[in-house]
């Protein structure tokens, strides 16, 4: 029987049950496509955050190798961002796409142990005071705990009668894989111009994938789409269409902006497009997914062995705010894109190009697009680092604090005596003493700091439970 029942086996639900799997927790995956991984996904980019995540995991390097390293990133005309100057081991969107993660996401969680049931559309979820029992046409499945990944469309949201409030921000919008006559001279191009706007970026294969939007043409999903459509958008709004040919792909979708009023519902929980959806503007959507599950994991498994359910609550208070920020930042940008008229756009420039020349501006705009600039809420008179996305530092005797975190354990950063949790936590040296002590999460966020012992005990407790706690959440 499992402890935890994930449902939906995309890129959020794969990193979930994975860490799950590797601090020893007992995870079924129920997806309801037939288990093929599709080249059809909308994400392209992962950002600087999510690739430490994974380097958190030893998939990082994995994964670089088969993206393009774009160190600018271009709104709209010559407004840009420079990611080059992130403090980060990956200052740069990896351009790839999305199906490359979830490949090696699903190779990870199928070694650690992972049961994926495919063909298991979820037709109920119930909930009592000790476990969750999730149902699909081929029977129930028991746990501890469930968690829904399963997309915009979830169907664990709708089991719960969960509200998804939000908006509709941009209908019809085209989406086509193609072959160009002309190869772009940037790795992701892209421009809007008031009546219409383009994306383009390469799939690796000799393909490209083309999002397109015609202010003057919206129409219903299912309406026929033919490429010559999409040409005649991507010259308006790039000045050429490359020369697209042999479409092996041509579709609509509409782009929403929605977000669950809660995370957590009793013994059940909400991550990533289930949980929250915004525009593609800045390529968060699947980033933000993958941070949703690197938070909520090691909390499950910590509870699971004997930390205090009050832990679980914090996966909203933190995961939340940060959707709510990207919803927020993303619509920004498309609105921005999708300025109408030619004084609006040159106003809309000049405004740009002006707050990015100052450096606090910059720097918050680059940290919120990559994620590495997000933090934590922490305790009243806490530590200045608690909270805080823990840097890659390096680590006496070589090696970084990211390899030490790859275990799933707390990684203490210092000499203290953690008597009866060694199997937990993994204590280190920093390779520069003389700093405080700093406990860093299986999510390479700061749980506690501090410049000696004090209050170490208290943030053990309540991050892993009492020494001698530990137990298992089998209902």
């Amino acid at each position: 029987m499992s402890e935890v029942v994930v449902v939906g086996a995309g890129p959020t639900g794969l990193l979930l049950a994975g860490d799950l799997a590797e601090a020893g927790i007992a995870v079924t995956v129920l997806e309801r496509r037939d288990g093929s991984v599709s080249n059809l996904s909308r994400a392209f980019g992962v950002h600087a955050r999510t690739l430490e995540q994974l380097d958190a995991r030893g998939l990082a390097d994995q994964l670089v190798p088969m993206g393009a390293a774009l160190r600018r990133v271009r709104l709209f005309e010559r407004v840009e961002v420079d990611l080059g100057t992130l403090p980060s081991r990956y200052p740069y969107l990896l351009i790839t796409p999305q199906y490359n993660v979830e490949r090696l996401l699903l190779d990870r969680a199928l070694k650690a142990g992972v049961e994926i049931i495919y063909d298991a559309e979820v037709l109920e979820v119930g909930q009592d005071a000790i476990g969750v029992t999730v149902t699909t046409a081929h029977g129930a499945h028991r746990a501890a705990y469930a968690v829904g990944a399963d997309g915009f469309h979830s169907s664990v949201r709708r089991a719960l009668g969960q509200p998804f409030p939000g908006k509709s921000v941009l209908k019809s919008i085209m989406l086509a894989d193609v072959r160009v006559a002309e190869q772009p001279a940037e790795l992701l191009t892209v421009n809007g111009v008031g009546d219409a706007f383009a994306f383009i970026a390469p799939f690796g294969d000799g393909y490209y994938r083309v999002f397109a939007w015609d202010r003057r043409h919206s129409v219903p999903d299912d309406a026929p789409l033919a490429l010559d459509e999409v040409r005649d958008v991507a010259r308006r709004a790039l000045g050429t269409d490359f020369g697209m040919h042999d479409a092996r792909w041509l579709s609509r979708f509409h782009s929403d902006e929605r977000q669950v009023p809660h995370y957590r519902i009793g013994r059940v929980f909400l991550a990533g497009d289930a949980a929250h959806v915004h525009s593609p503007a800045g390529g968060q959507g699947m980033n933000t997914g993958l941070q949703d599950a690197a938070n909520l994991a090691w909390k499950l498994a910590a509870v699971l062995r004997g930390a205090p359910d009050a832990l679980l609550d914090t996966y909203h208070t933190e995961r939340h705010p940060v959707g709510r920020s990207v919803l927020r930042s993303s619509g920004a940008i498309i609105r921005a894109a999708m300025i109408e008229s030619a004084a609006g756009r040159a106003v809309r420039g000049f405004a740009a190009r002006r707050a990015l020349s100052v450096p606090k501006v910059r720097e918050k705009v680059t940290g919120q697009l990559s994620g590495i600039g997000y933090h934590y809420p922490a305790p009243h008179g806490a530590h200045e680092l608690t909270g805080t996305r823990a840097s890659d530092v390096p680590l006496a005797g070589g090696g970084r604090l990211y390899e030490a975190l790859r275990d799933r354990r707390f990684v203490l950063i210092g000499d203290a005596d953690v008597t009866g949790r060694q199997d937990r936590i993994n204590v280190v040296a920093p390779a520069v003493p003389g700093g405080p002590l700093v406990l860093v999460r299986p999510d390479g966020y700061v749980g506690w700091a501090g410049t000696d012992t004090t209050g170490l005990g208290q943030a053990l407790d309540a991050l892993l439970g009492p020494v001698g706690s530990h137990q298992t959440g089998r209902p």
